[in-house]
Protein backbone atom coordinates (compact mmCIF):
# COMPACT_ATOMS: atom_id res chain seq x y z
CA UNK A 1 0.00 0.00 0.00
CA UNK A 2 1.79 3.88 -1.25
CA UNK A 3 1.44 5.86 2.03
CA UNK A 4 0.36 9.45 1.10
CA UNK A 5 1.35 12.02 3.47
CA UNK A 6 3.60 15.55 4.14
CA UNK A 7 6.39 12.69 3.78
CA UNK A 8 5.93 11.61 0.53
CA UNK A 9 7.99 13.47 -2.44
CA UNK A 10 7.05 17.26 -2.09
CA UNK A 11 4.45 19.01 -4.71
CA UNK A 12 4.01 22.31 -5.86
CA UNK A 13 1.73 23.51 -3.43
CA UNK A 14 4.32 22.41 -0.21
CA UNK A 15 6.68 24.62 -2.25
CA UNK A 16 4.64 27.62 -1.15
CA UNK A 17 5.75 27.45 2.68
CA UNK A 18 9.03 27.74 1.66
CA UNK A 19 8.59 30.51 -0.40
CA UNK A 20 9.84 33.19 2.24
CA UNK A 21 12.46 30.93 3.24
CA UNK A 22 14.29 30.96 -0.33
CA UNK A 23 14.23 34.11 -0.22
CA UNK A 24 16.01 34.52 2.83
CA UNK A 25 18.41 32.01 1.94
CA UNK A 26 19.16 34.30 -1.50
CA UNK A 27 19.30 37.20 0.43
CA UNK A 28 21.61 35.70 3.33
CA UNK A 29 23.90 34.54 0.87
CA UNK A 30 23.94 38.09 -1.12
CA UNK A 31 24.81 39.60 2.61
CA UNK A 32 27.51 36.59 3.42
CA UNK A 33 29.03 37.68 0.01
CA UNK A 34 29.50 41.49 1.21
CA UNK A 35 31.03 40.22 4.23
CA UNK A 36 33.36 38.15 2.68
CA UNK A 37 34.45 41.19 0.64
CA UNK A 38 34.62 43.21 3.90
CA UNK A 39 36.65 40.80 5.60
CA UNK A 40 38.91 39.34 2.62
CA UNK A 41 38.11 41.35 -0.39
CA UNK A 42 39.22 38.30 -2.44
CA UNK A 43 36.99 35.49 -4.94
CA UNK A 44 38.38 32.72 -2.96
CA UNK A 45 37.41 34.60 0.27
CA UNK A 46 33.54 35.68 -1.06
CA UNK A 47 33.41 32.15 -2.46
CA UNK A 48 34.58 30.61 1.20
CA UNK A 49 32.26 32.70 3.55
CA UNK A 50 29.06 32.07 1.24
CA UNK A 51 29.77 28.22 1.51
CA UNK A 52 30.48 28.30 5.44
CA UNK A 53 27.51 30.21 5.65
CA UNK A 54 25.13 27.52 3.80
CA UNK A 55 26.61 25.09 5.82
CA UNK A 56 25.98 26.68 9.10
CA UNK A 57 21.96 26.77 7.35
CA UNK A 58 21.94 23.28 6.87
CA UNK A 59 23.22 22.61 10.50
CA UNK A 60 20.72 24.34 11.70
CA UNK A 61 18.12 22.54 9.86
CA UNK A 62 19.48 19.38 10.58
CA UNK A 63 19.41 20.04 14.02
CA UNK A 64 16.44 21.85 14.45
CA UNK A 65 13.64 19.07 13.08
CA UNK A 66 12.53 18.03 16.27
CA UNK A 67 12.32 21.77 17.21
CA UNK A 68 10.02 22.18 14.46
CA UNK A 69 7.60 19.20 15.26
CA UNK A 70 7.65 20.28 19.18
CA UNK A 71 6.87 23.50 17.53
CA UNK A 72 3.82 22.22 15.16
CA UNK A 73 2.15 20.95 18.25
CA UNK A 74 1.90 24.34 20.40
CA UNK A 75 1.41 26.14 16.78
CA UNK A 76 -1.50 23.55 16.10
CA UNK A 77 -3.94 24.97 18.62
CA UNK A 78 -2.98 28.84 18.33
CA UNK A 79 -4.85 30.78 16.14
CA UNK A 80 -4.25 32.39 12.52
CA UNK A 81 -3.27 35.62 14.30
CA UNK A 82 -1.09 34.24 16.60
CA UNK A 83 0.41 31.98 13.90
CA UNK A 84 1.23 34.94 11.63
CA UNK A 85 3.01 36.95 14.60
CA UNK A 86 4.86 33.85 15.68
CA UNK A 87 6.53 33.72 11.73
CA UNK A 88 6.91 37.92 12.01
CA UNK A 89 8.04 38.50 15.35
CA UNK A 90 9.07 35.00 15.90
CA UNK A 91 11.52 35.41 13.28
CA UNK A 92 12.74 38.62 14.50
CA UNK A 93 13.43 36.92 17.58
CA UNK A 94 14.67 33.64 16.51
CA UNK A 95 17.14 35.67 14.14
CA UNK A 96 17.92 38.62 15.42
CA UNK A 97 17.72 37.85 19.15
CA UNK A 98 19.55 35.23 19.58
CA UNK A 99 21.99 34.55 16.87
CA UNK A 100 22.91 37.78 16.96
CA UNK A 101 22.32 40.01 20.08
CA UNK A 102 21.63 37.38 22.40
CA UNK A 103 25.74 36.25 21.70
CA UNK A 104 26.67 40.18 22.40
CA UNK A 105 25.08 40.04 25.72
CA UNK A 106 26.48 37.02 27.06
CA UNK A 107 30.16 38.02 25.95
CA UNK A 108 29.19 42.02 27.36
CA UNK A 109 28.40 40.17 31.10
CA UNK A 110 31.22 37.43 30.94
CA UNK A 111 33.86 39.90 29.65
CA UNK A 112 32.02 42.49 31.82
CA UNK A 113 32.28 45.49 29.05
CA UNK A 114 29.60 47.07 27.49
CA UNK A 115 27.38 46.18 24.52
CA UNK A 116 29.05 48.06 21.67
CA UNK A 117 32.44 46.99 22.98
CA UNK A 118 31.17 43.63 22.59
CA UNK A 119 30.36 44.73 18.94
CA UNK A 120 33.81 46.21 19.17
CA UNK A 121 35.15 42.86 19.67
CA UNK A 122 33.00 40.74 17.10
CA UNK A 123 33.83 43.11 14.36
CA UNK A 124 38.27 43.59 15.53
CA UNK A 125 39.19 40.25 17.31
CA UNK A 126 36.33 37.47 16.92
CA UNK A 127 39.27 34.97 17.80
CA UNK A 128 38.65 36.73 21.34
CA UNK A 129 35.21 37.07 21.05
CA UNK A 130 34.40 33.36 20.69
CA UNK A 131 37.12 32.56 23.51
CA UNK A 132 34.72 34.90 25.70
CA UNK A 133 31.48 33.36 24.98
CA UNK A 134 32.82 29.95 24.81
CA UNK A 135 33.69 30.88 28.60
CA UNK A 136 29.83 30.92 28.89
CA UNK A 137 29.40 27.36 27.25
CA UNK A 138 28.96 25.36 30.68
CA UNK A 139 25.83 27.40 32.50
CA UNK A 140 24.23 27.62 28.78
CA UNK A 141 24.36 24.48 28.11
CA UNK A 142 22.82 23.74 31.89
CA UNK A 143 20.43 26.39 31.29
CA UNK A 144 19.38 24.58 27.82
CA UNK A 145 19.38 21.41 29.16
CA UNK A 146 17.47 21.97 31.83
CA UNK A 147 14.21 23.17 30.25
CA UNK A 148 14.27 21.08 27.41
CA UNK A 149 14.50 18.40 29.96
CA UNK A 150 11.78 19.86 31.52
CA UNK A 151 9.83 19.78 28.05
CA UNK A 152 10.56 16.22 27.59
CA UNK A 153 9.47 15.34 31.06
CA UNK A 154 6.37 17.21 30.95
CA UNK A 155 5.11 15.24 27.76
CA UNK A 156 5.55 11.74 29.03
CA UNK A 157 4.84 12.56 32.54
CA UNK A 158 1.17 12.87 31.73
CA UNK A 159 -1.70 10.80 33.42
CA UNK A 160 -3.88 11.82 30.70
CA UNK A 161 -1.99 10.52 28.11
CA UNK A 162 -3.45 7.58 25.83
CA UNK A 163 -0.96 7.47 22.57
CA UNK A 164 1.83 5.23 23.34
CA UNK A 165 4.68 4.44 20.64
CA UNK A 166 7.13 2.78 23.03
CA UNK A 167 3.93 1.32 25.14
CA UNK A 168 5.35 -0.58 28.08
CA UNK A 169 7.60 2.76 29.30
CA UNK A 170 5.37 5.28 28.14
CA UNK A 171 2.20 3.71 29.99
CA UNK A 172 4.32 3.41 33.12
CA UNK A 173 5.67 7.19 32.97
CA UNK A 174 2.26 8.09 32.30
CA UNK A 175 1.01 6.22 35.36
CA UNK A 176 4.07 8.00 37.26
CA UNK A 177 2.31 11.56 35.91
CA UNK A 178 -0.33 11.24 38.85
CA UNK A 179 2.94 12.11 41.30
CA UNK A 180 2.93 15.63 41.71
CA UNK A 181 5.80 17.40 40.63
CA UNK A 182 7.83 14.42 39.92
CA UNK A 183 9.51 15.55 36.90
CA UNK A 184 10.70 18.49 38.62
CA UNK A 185 11.96 16.18 41.73
CA UNK A 186 14.14 13.83 38.71
CA UNK A 187 15.40 16.90 36.60
CA UNK A 188 16.80 18.60 40.18
CA UNK A 189 18.70 15.33 40.77
CA UNK A 190 20.11 15.10 37.47
CA UNK A 191 21.17 18.72 38.07
CA UNK A 192 22.99 17.62 41.37
CA UNK A 193 23.97 14.42 39.40
CA UNK A 194 25.87 16.56 36.52
CA UNK A 195 27.09 19.20 38.89
CA UNK A 196 29.32 16.76 40.60
CA UNK A 197 31.24 15.64 37.62
CA UNK A 198 31.20 19.11 35.91
CA UNK A 199 35.45 20.03 35.14
CA UNK A 200 36.96 23.01 36.04
CA UNK A 201 35.19 23.72 39.27
CA UNK A 202 32.27 25.14 37.17
CA UNK A 203 29.99 22.93 39.04
CA UNK A 204 28.36 25.73 41.26
CA UNK A 205 27.64 27.44 37.91
CA UNK A 206 26.00 24.42 36.17
CA UNK A 207 24.06 23.97 38.98
CA UNK A 208 22.59 27.79 39.19
CA UNK A 209 22.01 28.06 35.30
CA UNK A 210 20.42 24.72 35.74
CA UNK A 211 17.64 25.56 38.31
CA UNK A 212 17.25 29.10 36.27
CA UNK A 213 16.03 26.86 33.15
CA UNK A 214 14.01 24.50 35.62
CA UNK A 215 12.58 27.77 36.97
CA UNK A 216 12.19 29.30 33.80
CA UNK A 217 10.29 26.73 32.79
CA UNK A 218 7.83 26.45 35.84
CA UNK A 219 7.35 30.14 35.00
CA UNK A 220 6.65 30.04 31.47
CA UNK A 221 3.97 26.63 32.02
CA UNK A 222 2.51 28.54 34.89
CA UNK A 223 1.83 32.09 32.16
CA UNK A 224 0.32 29.20 30.07
CA UNK A 225 -1.97 27.57 32.82
CA UNK A 226 -3.10 31.38 33.78
CA UNK A 227 -4.20 32.25 30.16
CA UNK A 228 -4.91 28.78 28.95
CA UNK A 229 -8.50 29.08 27.23
CA UNK A 230 -10.91 26.63 28.22
CA UNK A 231 -14.44 26.13 26.76
CA UNK A 232 -16.11 28.71 28.82
CA UNK A 233 -13.17 31.09 27.81
CA UNK A 234 -13.20 31.90 24.37
CA UNK A 235 -13.08 35.56 24.85
CA UNK A 236 -9.20 34.60 25.95
CA UNK A 237 -7.88 32.93 22.78
CA UNK A 238 -6.21 36.21 22.47
CA UNK A 239 -4.10 35.77 25.96
CA UNK A 240 -3.76 31.82 25.22
CA UNK A 241 -2.09 32.84 21.66
CA UNK A 242 0.03 34.61 24.24
CA UNK A 243 1.14 32.15 26.44
CA UNK A 244 1.95 29.85 23.38
CA UNK A 245 3.67 32.29 21.68
CA UNK A 246 5.87 33.22 24.75
CA UNK A 247 6.50 29.48 25.23
CA UNK A 248 7.49 28.87 21.85
CA UNK A 249 10.42 31.58 21.77
CA UNK A 250 11.99 30.32 25.21
CA UNK A 251 11.65 27.06 23.38
CA UNK A 252 13.43 28.22 20.39
CA UNK A 253 16.27 29.91 22.77
CA UNK A 254 16.95 26.65 24.65
CA UNK A 255 17.27 24.79 21.18
CA UNK A 256 19.91 27.53 20.24
CA UNK A 257 22.05 27.59 22.57
CA UNK A 258 23.35 24.62 21.36
CA UNK A 259 23.61 25.50 17.90
CA UNK A 260 25.28 29.34 18.40
CA UNK A 261 27.99 27.68 20.60
CA UNK A 262 28.59 24.72 18.27
CA UNK A 263 28.66 27.60 15.05
CA UNK A 264 31.95 28.41 16.31
CA UNK A 265 33.85 25.39 15.65
CA UNK A 266 33.39 26.57 12.24
CA UNK A 267 33.99 30.13 11.93
CA UNK A 268 34.20 32.76 14.70
CA UNK A 269 32.49 35.28 12.71
CA UNK A 270 29.76 36.78 13.98
CA UNK A 271 28.04 37.86 11.21
CA UNK A 272 28.49 34.55 9.66
CA UNK A 273 27.14 33.17 12.39
CA UNK A 274 24.28 35.08 12.63
CA UNK A 275 23.49 34.84 8.80
CA UNK A 276 23.54 31.19 8.58
CA UNK A 277 21.96 30.15 11.57
CA UNK A 278 19.11 32.82 10.60
CA UNK A 279 18.69 30.91 7.66
CA UNK A 280 18.30 27.81 9.20
CA UNK A 281 16.00 29.19 11.50
CA UNK A 282 13.39 30.64 8.84
CA UNK A 283 13.02 27.29 7.10
CA UNK A 284 12.53 25.64 10.35
CA UNK A 285 9.69 28.27 11.17
CA UNK A 286 8.24 27.28 7.47
CA UNK A 287 8.80 23.38 8.14
CA UNK A 288 6.59 24.23 11.61
CA UNK A 289 3.90 26.00 9.58
CA UNK A 290 3.97 23.07 7.00
CA UNK A 291 3.72 20.47 9.56
CA UNK A 292 0.42 22.17 11.32
CA UNK A 293 -1.43 22.96 7.85
CA UNK A 294 -0.78 19.40 6.33
CA UNK A 295 -1.88 17.85 9.41
CA UNK A 296 1.08 15.77 9.25
CA UNK A 297 1.01 14.73 13.37
CA UNK A 298 -2.18 13.66 12.69
CA UNK A 299 -1.15 11.44 9.58
CA UNK A 300 1.89 10.15 11.69
CA UNK A 301 0.75 9.10 15.25
CA UNK A 302 4.03 8.29 16.57
CA UNK A 303 6.46 11.60 15.06
CA UNK A 304 5.08 13.85 18.23
CA UNK A 305 6.64 10.94 20.26
CA UNK A 306 9.90 10.90 18.47
CA UNK A 307 10.11 14.41 18.65
CA UNK A 308 9.99 14.66 21.96
CA UNK A 309 12.43 11.67 22.28
CA UNK A 310 14.81 13.50 20.56
CA UNK A 311 14.40 16.80 22.85
CA UNK A 312 15.06 14.88 26.06
CA UNK A 313 18.03 12.97 23.99
CA UNK A 314 19.00 16.67 23.63
CA UNK A 315 18.79 18.34 26.76
CA UNK A 316 21.04 14.79 28.21
CA UNK A 317 23.61 15.68 25.44
CA UNK A 318 23.74 19.65 25.81
CA UNK A 319 24.44 18.53 30.07
CA UNK A 320 26.79 15.82 28.80
CA UNK A 321 28.86 18.46 26.60
CA UNK A 322 29.68 20.48 29.77
CA UNK A 323 32.07 17.33 30.86
CA UNK A 324 33.18 15.94 27.37
CA UNK A 325 33.37 17.37 23.69
CA UNK A 326 29.58 16.16 22.05
CA UNK A 327 29.78 16.39 18.21
CA UNK A 328 27.35 18.39 17.01
CA UNK A 329 26.89 15.54 14.25
CA UNK A 330 26.13 13.13 17.24
CA UNK A 331 23.66 15.32 18.55
CA UNK A 332 21.69 15.96 14.85
CA UNK A 333 22.03 12.07 13.96
CA UNK A 334 20.05 11.05 17.37
CA UNK A 335 18.06 13.50 17.36
CA UNK A 336 17.39 12.07 12.84
CA UNK A 337 17.20 8.64 14.10
CA UNK A 338 13.93 9.25 16.83
CA UNK A 339 12.58 11.27 14.11
CA UNK A 340 13.14 8.39 11.42
CA UNK A 341 11.79 5.80 13.64
CA UNK A 342 8.53 7.53 14.83
CA UNK A 343 7.93 7.80 11.56
CA UNK A 344 8.48 4.41 10.49
CA UNK A 345 6.28 3.10 13.31
CA UNK A 346 3.50 5.41 12.24
CA UNK A 347 3.73 3.84 8.63
CA UNK A 348 3.84 0.69 10.18
CA UNK A 349 0.48 1.27 12.15
CA UNK A 350 -1.31 2.88 9.52
CA UNK A 351 -0.80 0.13 7.05
CA UNK A 352 -1.58 -2.11 10.00
CA UNK A 353 -4.99 -0.68 10.58
CA UNK A 354 -5.86 -0.78 6.66
CA UNK A 355 -5.31 -4.38 6.71
CA UNK A 356 -7.41 -4.82 9.41
CA UNK A 357 -10.25 -2.64 8.36
CA UNK A 358 -9.79 -4.50 4.86
CA UNK A 359 -10.49 -8.50 6.48
CA UNK A 360 -13.18 -6.65 8.40
CA UNK A 361 -14.91 -5.41 5.53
Amino acid sequence: MCIVGPFSMPSKGRLRFFKGSLIVTVVGLLLAAAVGFYYDGTAAGILNTVFLVAVLGVLEISLSFDNAVVNATVLKDMTQLWRRRFLTWGMAIAVFGMRFFFPLVVVSLVAHIGPFEAVRLAVLQPTEYARVLNQAHVPLQAFGGSFLGMVCLKYFFDSQKEVHWIGGLERLLARLGKFEALEIGLMLLALYGFSEIVPGGESHEFLVAGVMGLVTFIAVDAVGTLMEAGPAQAANLHRAGLASFLYLNVLDASFSFDGVIGAFALTNNLFMIAIGLGIGAMFVRSLTIMLVEEGTLDAYRYLEHGAFYAVGALAFLMMLGTIVAVPEAVTGLVGAAFIGLSVWSSIRAKRAEARSGAHKS
